[in-house]
């Protein structure tokens, strides 16, 4: 179960730095799209893409824990069977929030989360969650 919308309210006011997890670099692609809106936003997005050099003109890292700086909300474009190594890199890196994008849902690895002290949300958009509870851009 996803918590509230006044906390999925908070968490998106308060992050500042998006770990997207399976961002591609093409822009007809969702993860693109989606992230490209969270940047517009006003949010830094961090991509997470071995494949990839920059995306958004931000550098891509290999894993998630490559990152350096802080991460407030790890966003997940990846299948569900991958969440567990994902939540397992999540729960050494503390984001305030693992969200998991629509479709992609793993519910013991979000019960690791969410006993290590990390919110998790489960198939949702964040994008579709920004339009609804914010009114203004950051």
């Amino acid at each position: 179960m996803n918590p509230e919308n006044q906390k999925l309210t908070s968490i998106l006011a308060e992050a500042e730095n998006i770990a997207v997890v399976g961002l591609s670099d093409d822009p007809s692609r969702t993860s693109h799209r989606i992230a490209a809106y969270m940047q517009e936003a006003g949010y830094r997005v961090i991509p997470i893409n071995p494949r990839i050099e920059s995306a958004l003109g931000e550098k891509a890292y290999s894993s998630l824990g490559e990152v350096t700086d802080r991460v407030d909300i790890v966003n997940v474009f990846r299948r569900s069977e991958e969440i567990p190594a994902l939540a397992d890199e999540a729960i050494e890196r503390r984001p305030r929030a693992f969200w998991m994008q629509k479709g992609i849902s793993n519910p013991a690895s979000a019960r690791r989360l969410e006993d290590a002290g990390i919110t998790t949300i489960q198939d949702l958009c964040i994008k579709t969650a920004h339009r609804e509870l914010t009114q203004t851009p950051r």
